[in-house]
C-alpha cells in the first residue's frame, strides 16, 4: 500500500534521523531521502517550503522519486499543484490592462471602475462555483523571504507577469497623487479586475452529477518534470475533458498558490480559492482540497485558520504531506514553537522528504542550533534530485549562511541554486543581498533592479531602496523614495485579494513609511500571533514611535529562543540605549555586527555609528 494512501497504514519508511549515512555526509545508495531530524514560512519576506508536486496527482501510483521532485514550495505553495494551475487564467492579461487603465484616472472613476470590476467578480466566482502541492511563501511569513519553488508560470501567464509589474508601478503613481486611501482604492480594483476573467474561463459545466477522480490521468512526472508550460497545457486538456475531476480541481487550487507566492501576484488567491471550492463541492471530504484551502490560508497568512484545515484534511488523510507541512508551518507561523518541533517529528515518521526536512531545519534553527539545520538541509540537498528541489534547497542553505554572515558560502549555495533554475526569485534576492554585504554594491544594485522590474515585492523592493539611499548618488534620494511607495501598492493589492499584510508593512513602513501605520499594523499582527518575528516588527514600530520602554520586552522576547538574526540584535540594542541600559546595547550592537556585518546596508551602518558614539561618549 502507498503511504500516500488513506486507507490504511503506509509503507514503512524510516525517518530522517534513523537514516544511514557515509562518513562523508552523503546517503547510503537506496536510503531514503535525508538523514537527522527535520525544518519560510517562519522567515519574513516574501518567499515561504517545498510543495509537493505529485502527490494529489496519483494517490496510489506515486514513487519515492515523484515524491521527491515536488518539495519546493517553502509556506505553504505546494509545487505539486503549480503544473495544473493554469486552466483559468487565459482571460487574465485583457483584464489586468483594463484594470490598469482606470487605476490612473481620477478617484471617481477609480470607485465606479472598482465596483463595476467587483460585481464581474462576484457573477466570476458563482459561475467558477457552480462549475468549477513552496511554498512555500503559500506560505507564511518565511517566504513569504524563504520557502518559495522554482516553479514558473505557463505561456499565458508571460502577458500578465508583465501587466502585474505595470499595475503595481501605476498603482504606486496613483499613491503619490491620491494619497493613501485612493490608492487602496485602485488596488483593490485592480486586483479584483485581474481576478474576474480567469476565474470565469475556468467555469466549466457539463450537467452530470457524479464527481470523479481522474487524476492519474494526468502524469505525475510530467507535473513534477520542471516543464511548467507543459504541465498546464497537459492539466488545462484535462480539466476540460474530466471537469468534474475533484483532484484535478484541488491541484489547480494549490497552483494558483504557488504561482501568487512565486511570481508576487496576490490575484491567484481568488482564483485558488474558487477552485478549491469546486473540489469541495464534487467531493467534500476529500483531504487534497482540504490540503490545499491550508496552504490558501497559510500564503493568506491566515495561520489559525490554516492549522485548522491542515487538522481537518489529517482526519481524512494522516499521510498527507501537504497537510502535514502547512501545520508546521502553521504552528511555526503562530509561534508555538514546541508544537510545531513535534509536528515536525511526526511529520518526519509518517512522510520524510525535502519538504519536511526543510521544516524541520528551520524549526531548529529559529531555536538558535544552526548546526543541526545546516546539516539536515545539506543532507536533503544531497538527497535532492529534481531541478526544483535543487533550487529551494541550496536557496535555504544560502539564506542559512547568509544569516551567520558567511557570505562566501551563501553566494555558492545560490550559484547552485541558479544553476538549477536560473530564474529562482529567493536566490536571485539572496545572490544580491550577499553581493551587496561583500562590497559588490554595483552587482548587487543591478540585480536588485532585474528583480523588481519583474517582482516587485516588498522585500527586493526595500533591499534596492536601501541600497540606493546607502549609495548616495545623484537622484538616488528619489529612487529609494519611489521603492518604497511600491511597497505601499504591493501591500494595497495583497490586501484586496484577502492577503493579511500587517507584518510586511510594519517592517516597511517603520523605516520608510508612516510610522503611526507601522505600529498600528504591527499591534494588529501581534494580537493573532506571538513569534519572534511579529515581536521584533512591535518593538521597532513602537521606538520609531517614540515608545521605547513599552517596546524593549518585545525586543528581548524578539531574541529570547536563540535564533540567531542580525537585525533583531540591533533592533534591541538600539532599544536599549534608548531606555538607558548601555551596557546593554553595546553587547547587542557588537553582536549584530559580529555575526552578520552586513545584515542591512543602514542598518549596519548606524549600528557602526552608534558604537563608535558609546565609545567616544567613554
Amino acid at each position: 500500500m502507498s503511504p500516500r494512501t488513506n486507507d490504511g497504514e503506509p509503507e514503512p519508511t524510516r525517518p530522517a534521523s534513523a537514516r544511514p549515512v557515509r562518513a562523508s555526509g552523503t546517503p547510503v545508495p537506496g536510503a531514503p531521502a535525508s538523514g537527522g531530524p527535520l525544518a519560510n514560512p517562519g522567515r519574513p519576506a516574501p518567499h515561504p517550503g517545498p510543495g509537493q508536486a505529485s502527490e494529489e496527482a496519483s494517490p496510489d501510483t506515486k514513487t519515492a522519486a515523484d515524491t521527491k521532485t515536488a518539495a519546493e514550495a517553502p509556506s505553504g505553495g505546494p509545487a505539486e499543484a503549480a503544473p495544473r494551475a493554469e486552466a483559468e487564467v487565459q482571460a487574465e492579461a485583457p483584464a489586468g490592462t483594463g484594470a490598469v487603465a482606470h487605476a490612473e484616472g481620477g478617484a471617481e472613476a477609480a470607485a465606479g471602475a472598482e465596483a463595476e470590476a467587483a460585481q464581474a467578480d462576484g457573477d466570476a466566482g458563482a459561475d467558477a462555483k457552480a462549475g468549477h502541492g513552496a511554498q512555500d511563501h503559500g506560505t507564511g511569513d518565511r517566504d513569504t523571504d524563504d520557502r518559495g519553488t522554482d516553479t514558473g508560470g505557463g505561456g499565458e501567464l508571460a502577458v500578465g507577469g508583465d501587466e502585474r509589474v505595470a499595475a503595481v508601478r501605476r498603482a504606486g503613481a496613483a499613491g503619490r497623487r491620491w494619497r493613501a486611501a485612493q490608492l487602496s482604492a485602485c488596488a483593490a480594483m485592480l486586483a479584483v479586475a485581474l481576478t474576474a476573467g480567469a476565474i470565469a474561463l475556468g467555469a466549466v459545466r457539463d450537467g452530470q452529477n457524479v464527481p470523479v477522480s481522474t487524476a492519474a490521468a494526468v502524469s505525475p512526472g510530467l507535473l513534477a518534470s520542471g516543464d511548467l508550460d507543459s504541465s498546464i497545457t497537459a492539466l488545462q486538456a484535462h480539466l476540460r475533458s474530466q471537469p468534474r475531476d475533484f483532484g484535478g480541481w484541488a491541484t489547480l487550487g494549490l497552483a494558483y498558490v504557488e504561482q501568487a507566492r512565486t511570481k508576487g501576484d496576490p490575484s491567484r488567491y481568488p482564483q485558488a480559492e474558487q477552485a478549491l471550492k469546486r473540489s469541495l463541492s464534487l467531493r467534500s471530504d476529500n483531504d487534497q482540497a482540504l490540503a490545499g484551502r491550508a496552504a490558501l490560508a497559510a500564503a493568506r497568512h491566515d495561520f489559525a485558520n490554516a492549522l485548522d484545515l491542515a487538522d481537518q484534511a489529517l482526519k481524512q488523510n494522516p499521510y498527507n504531506e501537504r497537510a502535514l507541512c502547512s501545520r508546521i508551518d502553521a504552528l511555526v507561523e503562530l509561534g508555538r514553537y514546541d508544537d510545531a518541533e513535534e509536528a515536525a517529528k511526526t511529520a518526519d515518521e509518517r512522510r520524510p522528504g525535502v519538504p519536511v526536512f526543510t521544516r524541520y531545519a528551520y524549526v531548529h534553527e529559529l531555536r538558535g542550533d544552526v548546526t543541526t539545520a545546516r546539516r539536515v538541509l545539506e543532507r536533503a540537498l544531497a538527497a535532492s534530485t529534481s531541478p526544483g528541489d535543487i533550487a529551494y534547497v541550496a536557496a535555504q542553505l544560502g539564506q542559512l549562511a547568509w544569516n551567520q554572515g558567511d557570505y562566501a558560502t551563501a553566494l555558492t549555495h545560490y550559484a547552485r541554486a541558479l544553476a538549477a533554475d536560473e530564474n529562482y526569485l529567493p536566490a536571485l534576492e539572496g545572490r544580491a543581498r550577499a553581493q551587496a554585504a561583500s562590497g559588490r554594491q554595483a552587482e548587487a544594485v543591478k540585480g536588485l533592479e532585474l528583480i523588481v522590474a519583474r517582482y516587485p515585492l516588498p522585500g527586493p523592493l526595500v533591499e534596492l531602496g536601501e541600497l540606493y539611499e546607502a549609495r548616495g548618488g545623484e537622484g538616488d534620494a528619489a529612487k529609494a523614495a519611489n521603492q518604497y511607495l511600491l511597497v505601499d501598492a504591493w501591500t494595497a493589492i495583497a490586501r484586496a485579494n484577502g492577503v493579511n499584510a500587517d507584518l510586511d508593512t510594519a517592517l516597511a513602513a517603520a523605516d520608510h513609511g508612516d510610522r503611526a501605520t507601522a505600529l498600528r499594523a504591527a499591534r494588529d499582527d501581534w494580537s493573532r500571533r506571538h513569534t519572534v518575528h511579529t515581536a521584533d516588527a512591535l518593538a521597532w514600530a513602537l521606538h520609531v514611535n517614540g515608545k521605547d520602554a513599552e517596546a524593549l520586552p518585545y525586543a528581548r522576547q524578539a531574541t529570547a529562543t536563540g535564533y540567531r538574526n542580525a537585525s533583531f540584535l540591533y533592533h534591541r540594542g538600539v532599544i536599549e540605549k534608548a531606555t538607558g541600559h548601555p551596557a546593554d546595547a553595546r553587547t547587542h550592537l557588537a553582536a549584530a555586527l559580529k555575526l552578520n556585518p552586513g545584515f542591512s546596508p543602514l542598518g549596519a551602518r548606524e549600528a557602526r555609528t552608534a558604537l563608535k558614539t558609546r565609545e567616544a561618549s567613554k
